[in-house]
């Protein structure tokens, strides 16, 4: 949830940022706001988004998440005969059909697609696939082939390529990350500087380190009659990343749920995802880390407990914004960079893979499965031979939820899925 912690009061332009610096009203008085970086700032135009403007949520389940033991094949016999102590047993799975189920930690999601708002895609991955959680990441977050290394991610190369990010004079953030792994994601770089936002999973982000603190203090905190050197532009970063601060901290802690959503990082993310949509924040897409999901030891708590935080925060999402009447509005979509291998290994847990199972949410899409289920037929330590490419998926998305063309993005032509209704 946002912080209840009253907000000092910031200043809402530049001149006022300044004058109250010259009267030694520095950063001190704002450093629990501050960004731990300055390198995304974002400017604090308020525009309200059209009412039709979509919106993607990304969700990547960090560690590379065990698909089997997510949409289980229980009537496959060759699935037990790999996974003798790791296959979830059939009368506990949540069933989709006659052959597949849900891990039955998943039961917000399960009802979801039973609803229609679901759609599972089946056995997605990439040629020559990369075992390296740092490469095969890679690869996911800039959509490149195997064999190709790029500078700049999908999303960013949307925002390059597109002005649909944001409304013509607004410098409100066209992405914003909530929790991602290391900072920014590697999602959002592009060739271009865009305007992007990083916050906590129960807020606006704190101030960096103590040194970079009084630096920024003895510079900012001093009178400067000239904008026009590094100093000036440090100011006018700080001073716009404060305010966007300011309104991203009222937004939050104004925003009234319409949803339960579980007491765990994760859903208090998804949950202020929902308050900065539901205030018109015209930002297009959104980002969020739910990590764990490396389960070569004792897979089964860990992975229970970590579907069970993706179901309930999931399901609690979509029900405050159709509450709000936003469902209609924003797609999300999962991805972990690789599956695991089909058989279990000796530590009861399951070794890095390749292909596995996506969701995607929300009510604009057509509910059900997609794509053809892994074959099982294999030997021990053998994986999976993927059947969809994920650049299949983020066609889609680009090109009928977010109205762009997605071959300059992805380098490309990819046939998109009918997942869009």
């Amino acid at each position: 949830m946002a912080s209840n912690t009253p907000t000092p009061h910031l200043p809402f332009t530049r001149r006022r940022f300044l004058l109250d610096s010259a009267r030694g009203i520095g950063l001190i008085a704002f450093s629990r706001l501050a960004p731990a970086f300055l390198a995304n700032p974002a400017l604090a135009a308020a525009v309200r988004p059209e009412r039709d403007r979509s919106i993607l949520v990304l969700v990547q389940l960090a560690g590379g998440n065990d698909g089997l033991n997510t949409v289980v094949p229980y009537a496959d016999d060759n699935y037990y005969r790999l996974r003798p102590t790791l296959g979830i047993p059939r009368d506990t799975v949540l069933p989709l059909g006659d052959t597949l189920g849900l891990h039955p930690g998943c039961a917000a999601l399960h009802g979801l697609f039973h609803e229609g708002r679901l759609c599972i895609v089946q056995n997605v991955g990439y040629p020559n696939p990369n075992r390296s959680h740092f490469r095969s990441s890679e690869i996911w977050e800039t959509a490149s082939a195997s064999n190709e290394f790029l500078a700049t991610g999908w999303i960013g190369r949307y925002l390059d390529n597109t002005c649909a990010g944001s409304p013509a004079g607004s410098h409100d953030p066209v992405a914003v990350h909530v929790n991602a792994l290391n900072g920014s994601p590697e999602t959002f770089m592009g060739a271009q500087t865009h305007p992007t936002f990083g916050m906590t999973p129960y807020g606006v982000g704190r101030g960096g380190s103590d040194q970079t603190r009084r630096l920024l203090e003895e510079d900012i905190g001093s009178p400067a009659d000239d904008d026009g050197d590094a100093l000036g532009f440090l100011r006018h970063t700080l001073m716009d990343t404060l305010v966007t601060e300011r309104k991203v901290h009222d937004m939050l802690g104004s925003y009234r749920q319409q949803a339960e959503y579980p007491h765990t990082p994760f859903g208090a993310s998804l949950r202020n995802i929902a308050a900065l949509i539901a205030a018109g924040l015209p930002t297009r897409v959104y980002f969020v880390t739910l990590g764990g999901f490396d389960t070569h030891v004792n897979q089964a708590g860990t992975q229970a407990r970590l579907l069970a935080t993706l179901s309930e925060g999931l399901g609690a999402f979509q029900a405050d914004l159709s509450a709000h009447r936003l469902d209609d509005q924003v797609l999300t979509m999962t991805f972990s960079e690789f599956g695991r291998r089909p058989s279990e290994n000796e530590s009861r847990g399951t070794d890095h893979g390749t292909a596995a199972p996506l969701f995607v949410m929300g009510s604009g899409i057509r509910g059900g499965i997609l794509g053809t289920a892994p074959s099982l037929d294999l030997p021990k330590n053998q994986d999976i031979a993927y059947s969809t490419d994920f650049r299949q998926v983020y066609a889609t998305a680009l090109e009928n939820w977010l109205g762009c063309p997605s071959g300059p993005v992805l380098g490309g032509q990819f046939r998109t899925m009918p997942l869009v209704a």
